[in-house]
Formats: C-alpha cells, structure tokens, sequence
C-alpha cells in the first residue's frame, strides 16, 4: 500500500494541497491515516478517490453533491465521462489511477477505448506522451517508485510493437532506415513510436533498439546504406559531448540523413551539420520522411 503525504497527493492529483484539507475538513471526501510519530498520511485508495473527485468536479458536478456519493456512483459516474468526454486529461488521470493499482486490465481497457475514440496516433501523442511525461516527472521526484513506471511503460511499449507488427511489410524496393538509441540510452518508447511512423510511410526499417555500440552501428549501416538514420537522444549523451556525437553521427554517415530528436535536442545549444535535421514532436517526422 502507498502512503502519501498531503504535497505528493497534490502532485499527482493536480489538486492544490489546501483544496485536498477544505475536502477532507468540511467534505470527509478522504480520512487520512497516522504514523506511529504522528505524520498525517494517504493511501492508495485516498488517492485514487482524490484524482475522482477531482474529475467529477471539473466536469460540472459540486463538491457537496459527490461528497454524498457511494463510492460505486463515483466509479460509475467516471466510467460515463470516460465514455463521452474527449477531455485528455480526464484519460490521463485514468491511466494513473490504473497505474497505482498495477491494473493490467484496467489500463488495456482505457487504452483500447482511447485507440477507438481518437486513432493510435492520436492517442500517443495526445494522451500517452503527456502521460509518459507527467509519470517521469513523479518518479524522478520519488512519488512513485521506478516499479511503477516500469511496470506501465512495459503495456506501453508492448502496445507499440504489437501495433508495428501489424503494419504490411515493406517491399524490397522501398527506402531504408536504422532507428537505434547509443549506447547507455533506455529510454526506447519514443523510438518505438518512431519506429511505428516510419513502417507506416513505407520504409524498410532495421530497428536496432537501446544502447547500440558505434562500431556495430557502422557495421550494420554499411551493409544495408539506409536513405535515413533516426535516433531520440534523452540521457545519453551528456550534454558535454552532445555536439560532438552529432557530428561523429554526420561525418560517419555521411551519405544519408540522420534524424534526431529527444530532451537533449531540445535543451541543447548546437550547430546543425548539413545532413542533420531535428524534430521536436513525432508528429512532425512523417513529413521528413515524405520530404527524403
């Protein structure tokens, strides 16, 4: 069981920690528990019924009336809105109620409804990405614990290499790309994504994965001379010698295009080599490739 304070309620609730007081004071919509020294704490169930609330109340429903609400017409009330609304950040908070739960099933449910609604595409870039984003930020910050980021973005990326999977193979004829992360980079669900979009435009792609050596890279790319490289840079590597890996990457393949993304693009200040270009959204790769 989770045991939270009153700030981490607040930051992953997106309620402000005095709201979460007038509720629990006036309201009883929570009943938070003591340590044995006396700490005020929340559980799972506190929390989960917070991000609720919540939502109710963001969709027009007054605090009074959801107080007097079982906790069977809070759950239903949510389904409905899941249901009707197109509000992503209803979705989001789903998926984190799911996520503290470790629900398996709960989480494909939302998933699969999110798929139907606003198409795969729509769905992890609206939806997962800002989720992805909003769950690293509490992880980093120990509001949750790496077991359940992991254990999320494990769905996720299965979800993603089940959707590449199912996409026609590419003739033989068609334009190449190696999609690769460097070495001592993990963070592959970006890439994955990628992976999805360029399949989809019709490349024949040689997805490569996490922490690729340069020298297997090279190997790889003289065998196959791909039109097109791409790689999302988040952690790896350091700030320091970021320019200096991209002109390594520009020089070394210098007969094609290399496409880069990822936090340290976006936090960096660097000279573009002629066969580099960045990108800053996955929405705007499609368009790069169309223009290879």
């Amino acid at each position: 069981m989770g045991k939270y304070s009153i700030k981490e309620l607040e930051q992953l609730s997106g309620i402000k920690a005095h709201t979460i007081r007038i509720w629990e004071k006036r309201y009883k919509i929570i009943h938070p528990q003591r340590t044995s020294a006396n700490i005020r704490f929340y559980s799972d169930d506190d929390l989960k019924k917070i991000i609720n609330v919540s939502q109710l109340n963001a969709n027009g429903i007054k605090i009074s009336k959801i107080a007097r609400m079982t906790l069977e017409e809070v759950n239903t009330t949510i389904l409905n809105l899941i249901g009707t609304k197109t509000d992503t950040e209803l979705h989001i908070d789903q998926l984190i109620v799911a996520m503290i739960d470790m629900a398996e099933e709960s989480f494909e449910r939302i998933l699969n409804n999110l798929v139907k609604k606003f198409g795969f595409i729509k769905c992890m870039t609206e939806v997962l990405y800002p989720f992805l984003e909003k769950i690293g930020v509490l992880w980093q910050t120990e509001t949750i614990t790496p077991a359940h980021e992991h254990f999320i973005s494990n769905l996720i990326r299965q979800r993603l290499i089940v959707n590449i999977a199912s996409l026609p193979l590419p003739s033989n004829e068609s334009k190449k790309a190696i999609l690769f992360l460097p070495e001592g980079e993990l963070h592959e669900i970006g890439l994955l994504f990628f992976h999805y979009l360029t399949r989809q435009q019709g490349f024949k792609t040689f997805y490569l994965g996490q922490t690729v050596p340069h020298k297997d890279l090279k190997t790889i790319y003289h065998i196959h001379q791909p039109q097109v490289l791409i790689t999302s840079l988040i952690s790896s590597p350091s700030a320091d010698h970021f320019e200096e890996y991209i002109y390594t990457l520009s020089k070394d393949f210098a007969n094609s295009t290399i496409l880069v993304s990822g936090l340290q693009v976006r936090n960096t200040a660097f000279r573009i080599p002629k066969n580099v270009k960045v990108f800053y959204k996955a929405t705007e790769l499609p368009a790069l490739l169309n223009s290879l």
